[in-house]
């Protein structure tokens, strides 16, 4: 088990989204971040209290998390000697780069001589079989996106909060770092081998309840190019009763594609269904989810109207406003 509360190690992240593990852990479970570390140049801030590590260890942080997600997942010579340090100290380290902390020997070495824990979340810990596509008891909803890092993992976590408020069965299946640090549990889908990628899914999201809802962390885009493998395995394997359409309205382009602009939510639409509808025919697309983080009020509200009567499909930002009309959509499916 990784211990709490964390640290959240910020690092020289460019830019907000960069700290996008750090940002989930610090707004769905705010009692796990005691504060975060940030080194010189970096672009990110999470709000929370700025610290060094003897401040940190000292208010009781157990566990330095490393809070990025930056593009390739690699460990930065620059962190080197604060994550030494931070071993040294008495704190575990946990990561969810796909550059193994255990295949670092400074690491290795530091957290033996400290009697410390390294945690790669990236890590699978069971071996999983190939996709048989076998429709399974209860129902499944899986978030979708017009490109990466667009609120797909909030989404889901909004929704779960609602309906467990409702009293209705439902549980978040974390695919990704961010979700599994959160949770505690989940597959971290991205480093699965490519055969398996959807039976873990199958495995992650097993029979249940008729009236119980699975709500699958999505990941990557269909168009995007360099993901879209993983939301193929998660469209497949997940066997989704119902799709969430998510989009960033603000982005000049794909997140580190310049040269590829985003799609409109129809072309998700009518992209994402048809492949759903190959593994569950009954597949829905059932509502919009709509990050307007860097939208004021007025702004917001105007462009989840506009989409919402431009697709006849209920539009919201489930972080800004609640998830109620999305749970609503999901209830009129059961």
């Amino acid at each position: 088990m990784i211990r709490t509360p964390y640290l959240l190690f910020l690092g020289d992240a460019p830019d907000a989204l960069a700290a996008k593990v750090a940002q989930g852990i610090k707004d769905w479970r705010p009692e796990f971040a005691v504060g975060q570390l940030r080194l010189p140049g970096c672009q990110a801030d999470l709000g929370l209290t700025d610290m060094t590590l003897e401040e940190a260890y000292a208010a009781g942080a157990k566990t330095l998390v490393i809070g990025v997600a930056n593009r390739g997942g690699v460990i930065s010579d620059g962190w080197m000697s604060v994550l030494v340090r931070a071993l040294e100290l008495g704190f575990d380290l946990a990561s969810g780069l796909h550059t193994l902390l255990r295949d670092q020997h400074p690491l290795v070495e530091a957290s033996a001589r400290a009697g410390r824990a390294l945690h790669d979340v990236r890590l699978p810990e069971q071996p999983y079989p190939i996709a048989n596509g076998v429709r399974r008891s209860g129902k499944r909803c899986l978030a979708v996106g017009t490109d990466c890092s667009v609120g797909k993992m909030y989404t889901a976590l909004a929704m779960e909060a609602e309906m467990r408020k409702r009293a209705m069965k439902a549980t978040f299946r974390a695919t990704g770092q961010t979700g599994i640090l959160i949770t505690g549990n989940g597959v971290p889908l991205d480093a699965v081998v490519a055969d398996f990628m959807a039976g873990s899914i199958e495995v992650l999201t097993p029979d249940n309840d008729p009236d119980h809802w699975d709500l699958i962390e999505g990941q990557g885009s269909l168009f995007h190019v360099s993901y879209s493998g993983v939301t193929m395995a998660l469209i497949h394997g997940g066997q989704p009763d119902a799709l969430i359409l998510c989009h960033e309205p603000t982005r000049p382009h794909m997140r580190g594609l310049p040269d590829y602009k985003l799609p409109s939510l129809e072309a998700l639409r009518d992209t994402a269904l048809p492949l759903a509808k190959v593994a569950n025919a009954d597949c829905e697309v059932v509502g919009i989810s709509i990050n307007t983080a860097a939208l004021g009020e007025e702004e917001a509200l105007a462009c989840l109207q506009e989409a919402e009567a431009r697709m006849g499909l209920p539009a919201v930002d489930p972080y800004r406003q609640g998830a109620g009309r999305l749970v609503d959509a999901l209830s009129a499916l059961s």
